[in-house]
C-alpha cells in the first residue's frame, strides 16, 4: 500500500465492481472488488483525507523503487 492524497487519486474504472467494508468507528473505508475480491484501496482513519493504495493493482506501475516499512499491526493504535 502507498499513500496518496484524495485529491491526487483518481478510480479510472471497477467502481461498479467494488464492494466497501467499514467496522468500529466507521472512519475508515476498505474497498474490495466483489468479482475477484481483490483489496485495492482504503481510506485511512488515522488521516482520512488520504488513501492506501495497493500498487499490485495498477497497470504498467514498476514497485520496486517505492520503499519498504515493516509494521507491527499489534502495535497499531
Amino acid at each position: 500500500m502507498v499513500k496518496v492524497h484524495e485529491s491526487q487519486f483518481r478510480l479510472l474504472s471497477g467502481e461498479e465492481s467494488l464492494s466497501a467494508y467499514q467496522f468500529h468507528t466507521y472512519t475508515a473505508t476498505h474497498y474490495f472488488c466483489r468479482t475477484c475480491g481483490i483489496y485495492p484501496f482504503h481510506r485511512k482513519r488515522v488521516t482520512p483525507d488520504h488513501l492506501g493504495v495497493n500498487v499490485f493493482c495498477l497497470d504498467d506501475f514498476d514497485p520496486s523503487n517505492i520503499p519498504v516499512r515493516a509494521t507491527v499491526g499489534a502495535g497499531m493504535p
